[in-house]
């Protein structure tokens, strides 16, 4: 009787076990960390994801309760835990992609589920597909090919970055005080085959996030390590030649390197041809420490030169004068290069503490020939101008992460700190002739601009909801020497902003979570006119708001949708024949945003994005406050399938007409371009693919402004869209070899 007594005695401390909280680590089969597993406790549903590391931990956990884990790309796993005194590590196999596992999960981030089930679907195939792979981000390229996309996300013609920060492996690729325009992006130093990860965010909301981050920020991150190498060849009408190739080099437990090379040319559909020719070249080793430290170093060079048609009059085309891609001034064009060192190296300080530096590193040269308005300034010589720099961009920041609970509270905190300077020699425009001769400097001298900068933001998970205060504080400080002046002046000027965030998310059930976002943000202006606004000019606030929801209406269908606000204290247009940056006023855009992602079957996919924004300026009169070249609609959809051996997509990009001037008095007009990927794996190693860009050869025009110029001939200036044509059908066939 006495060990009957016993025996249930124990049964009943065990039923009223002492639960603890248990630590993790969730690998892949190469026992690579996986950021973001979600974890699950059945018994109570209580959950977490894991860090950058593949560490977590959970709260109120017994022995022989079951963890389920997932991950996109993952078989799902179940755990029976044993031991609560030693670290559980749970390896994860890679599987076919499987949208009826994906899992609402509490994460304030969780919209971006929708691009890591896009890079699954359809892996990125140029540099250009990168950023249209944000949902509602739209692109143009308007001078051969060469020069940085001019972008277009939530009622903003963002030019080429002004309000969305992009950066790559944390090195930033807005240019600050750029030589043809505030916060110019060129991405064209990426080799899309070496992106691992990619990370956006709509708004102002993110305290890691600075300069740039109104409409939002893009992030990509390179792969660590390659599972094979592989060669590429691509070849297509108009004399288009691609060949890339990703090399391993070392691929230990503790070790891997690789490099990546790509090289391009192209002529373009243009009756002049573009003359194009980009080369790059990439490295990257990584190892662990020991210790819970990982280094990683990153070195990368880029170069590419071009010839371009530029922006064509309408009443050029309508004449007869030229064709479509003809050209009135065939000079245009430029080269640019970039080189880049960075170094990462990331500690686990404990179990629930780990820090994270890197710095980096970059040489930057850029020259760029332009005629916008042809011979309305100079009758005799033509408009054409130059716009030249070269810079060193330095940078280094440190976060530091923290996990606890606080009150049976799990509790995420992070501090960061970081520097950004760029030195910019040779900051010049200059009106030209031919690309050869200087016929007068309108500006040149050197900028040095610093941005110092911390922020801070708490995560805290309380049942079904997270609350996650942040405030970020940057400090400018401007720096300009004008070269034309006769006496040594080093103008200066600084600046700080406090930008507070604050994000809510209801996690409704695994299927359900609503979010409301806000924050205020701002974007910096270029030095030299800042040297000449007052003080309040300097760094115009950006405040948001996101009401919506993500959530599962079907088990193979992921959707989401936001209502939107955001309002500026100032925008500012920049005029690229004058340099100066005009302030047109503060400005107000509402909209809607709604993406579906569905799994017809085992092997198709249904996508589809519809964005609507609402945009206007709140200092000029009614019928005369439209923003030019706002996007109002925008939407994307297709399907790709990936069966045995065939893989495939088909997708369209729609961009509804849009006013091109203040009262709508010129319109630039919509499109509807329509995309197919083919390929079959011949071997396991072998692919042949063939891409074609503008399926039905719709004639579509890519790039369009409202701009007033003079012909040769002409005794009067007509302002009207000025256009870049879009590409007609590209077909290209495509050839890669896996070893």
């Amino acid at each position: 009787m006495k060990r009957i007594v016993l025996l249930l005695a124990s049964l009943i401390l065990s039923s009223y076990s002492f639960s603890q909280n248990i630590s993790g680590l969730i690998l892949d089969s190469s026992n690579e960390g996986i950021v973001g597993a979600y974890v699950v406790l059945n018994s109570t549903e209580s959950h977490t994801h894991s860090d950058e590391f593949g560490k977590f931990k959970l709260e109120d956990v017994k022995v022989a309760d079951t963890l389920k884990i997932m991950h996109i790309g993952f078989e799902p796993k179940m755990v029976i835990i044993e031991n609560l005194d030693k670290e559980l590590i749970v390896n994860l196999s890679e599987t076919f992609f499987e949208l009826g596992e994906v899992v609402v999960g509490q994460n304030s981030k969780d919209v971006n589920v929708i691009s890591a089930i896009d890079i699954q679907i359809s892996p990125v195939k140029s540099s250009q597909e990168l950023l249209r792979k944000v949902p509602g981000l739209f692109i143009g390229q308007h001078a051969g090919g060469g020069k940085a996309e001019q972008i277009f996300l939530r009622g903003f013609d963002i030019d080429h970055g002004t309000d969305v920060s992009i950066s790559v492996d944390g090195m930033p690729v807005n240019m600050v005080s750029h030589a043809h325009g505030q916060g110019y992006a060129d991405m064209h130093f990426i080799i899309p085959e070496t992106i691992d990860l990619m990370d956006f965010g709509k708004g102002p909301y993110y305290a890691n996030k600075g300069n740039f981050t109104t409409a939002g920020y893009v992030q990509f991150t390179t792969k660590d390590k390659l599972d094979h190498s592989q060669i590429s060849l691509e070849y297509g009408r108009f004399n288009s030649l691609r060949t890339a190739g990703l090399f391993k080099l070392l691929d230990t437990e503790k070790q891997h390197a690789y490099i990546a090379t790509e090289y391009m040319i192209s002529d373009g559909p243009f009756e002049s041809s573009q003359h194009f020719e980009r080369s790059n070249f990439m490295g990257k080793y990584t190892t662990d420490m020991g210790e819970g430290g990982q280094l990683s170093i990153l070195a990368s060079h880029f170069s590419s030169k071009w010839d371009a048609s530029g922006q064509i009059p309408e009443r050029a085309v309508n004449q007869g004068l030229i064709t479509r891609f003809g050209a009135i001034d065939d000079t245009e064009g430029g080269q640019t290069g970039r080189t880049n060192i960075a170094v990462s190296y990331n500690k686990i300080l404990s179990d629930n503490k780990f820090i994270k530096n890197r710095i980096y590193y970059s040489l930057y040269d850029f020259e760029l020939f332009s005629n916008f308005t042809f011979f309305l300034n100079d009758p005799v010589n033509g408009d054409q101008i130059k716009q030249k720099e070269s810079r060193k961009i330095f940078g280094a920041e440190s976060v530091w992460n923290y996990t606890t609970f606080l009150n049976n509270v799990s509790t995420l905190l992070q501090v960061g700190v970081g520097l950004r300077s760029d030195d910019i020699r040779g900051n010049e425009l200059s009106r030209t002739l031919n690309r050869r001769t200087t016929l007068r400097n309108i500006q040149l001298g050197d900028v040095n601009e610093k941005n110092l900068y911390a922020f801070t933001k708490a995560e805290f998970d309380v049942g079904n909801w997270l609350f996650e205060p942040a405030v970020r504080f940057d400090f400018f400080k401007f720096n300009y020497i004008n070269s034309l002046d006769t006496l040594y002046d080093n103008q200066s000027q600084s600046k700080g902003i406090i930008t507070p965030k604050f994000n809510i998310v209801y996690n409704l059930n695994n299927s359900v979570q609503l979010f409301l976002k806000s924050g205020i943000g701002f974007h910096s202006n270029d030095a030299r006119v800042v040297l000449e606004q007052d003080n309040r000019a300097i760094l115009p606030a950006a405040y948001g708001v996101d009401l919506g929801s993500i959530f599962k209406p079907t088990r193979r269908m992921f959707a989401n949708v936001a209502l939107w606000y955001l309002s500026l204290d100032q925008e500012f247009v920049y005029v690229g024949d004058e340099g100066v940056v005009e302030p047109s006023g503060s400005t107000r855009r509402v909209g809607v945003d709604v993406g579906l992602r569905y799994q017809l079957t085992d092997w198709m996919f249904a996508n589809g994005d519809f964005n609507y924004a609402f945009a206007r300026s709140l200092e000029d009169p009614e019928g005369q406050n439209l923003i030019p070249l706002a996007p109002v609609i925008t939407a994307t959809g297709g399907l790709s399938w990936n069966k045995n051996k065939f893989h495939g997509s088909l997708q369209f990009r729609y961009l509804k007409d849009r006013p091109a001037n203040e009262d709508n008095s010129i319109e630039a007009k919509g499109y509807s371009i329509t995309d197919l990927n083919l390929s079959y794996d011949l071997k396991k190693d072998i692919t042949f693919g063939v891409a074609i860009e503008n399926l039905f050869n719709q004639e579509w025009n890519e790039t369009q402004f409202a701009t007033e110029s003079r012909l040769r001939n002409e005794t009067e200036s007509v302002e009207e869209i000025h256009f870049t044509p879009g590409t007609p059908f590209f077909i290209k066939g495509i050839f890669k070899y896996k070893f």
